[in-house]
């Protein structure tokens, strides 16, 4: 990841990077080693392991939470190819770079921020990283409902791959708007299962207190 941002020359980018970096290894208190990555297989940046580290009764739980996760991931990405394909069509060089930052913001953002919290929390059922989730949660709720509908605040919102997007782009444009319409459906799919996410993490946190 850090050899693609290095590639596109973003120098604030890499300094976000290098950030996060320094504070994953400053703060773990988990005891998992930092530079212990795992996971990709491929090219490993994170450490992830909840078959062995999680409790098996919210092993389930966890894996749902990583699928939310890289939802997350992959509606950021699509967004990015929707958002190419508009600006290819004439739809202005702004809106691709405001993708590419929120694919490169949102994707370790959201893992540093609510994800590895709540994996911590499943690990040694911490109160205090389980409240840092459910905040940062609804934050990342909140970005998916903007996302999905895309009001236009910012370059006609044609950053984002929304409904009110779509139909502006499909209006003009009928491959880029197919596009649009089917990241439209991504983000949605993304916002339902982030909530069916954040009740089954409410209920088992209530549960185990």
């Amino acid at each position: 990841m850090l050899f693609l941002i290095s590639n596109l020359k973003f120098p604030f980018i890499l300094q976000i990077f290098n950030g996060l970096n320094l504070f994953l290894c400053l703060n773990n208190t988990a005891g998992v080693p930092s530079d212990d990555r795992n996971w990709p297989p491929f090219f490993p940046v994170i450490h992830h392991d909840i078959a062995n580290e999680i409790p098996i009764h919210a092993q389930r739980l966890q894996y749902l939470a990583f699928a939310s996760w890289l939802g997350i991931v992959f509606c950021l990405a699509f967004n990015v190819i929707a958002v190419s394909v508009c600006w290819i069509r004439g739809g202005g060089v702004k809106i691709f770079f405001l993708a590419i930052i929120y694919a490169l913001l949102g994707c370790p953002l959201s893992y540093v921020l609510w994800y590895r919290p709540l994996y911590r929390a499943m690990r040694t059922d911490s109160a205090l990283k389980f409240s840092w989730f459910f905040l940062f949660y609804l934050m990342h709720i909140g970005f998916c409902i903007v996302a999905a509908i895309a009001p236009p605040i910012v370059f006609q919102g044609k950053s984002f791959t929304g409904i009110l997007s779509a139909i502006s782009v499909f209006s003009d444009h009928v491959l880029p708007g197919i596009f649009y319409l089917v990241g439209f459906g991504f983000f949605c799919l993304e916002t339902l299962l982030s909530f069916w996410v954040l009740q089954k993490v409410y209920m088992y946190f209530r549960g185990n207190k």
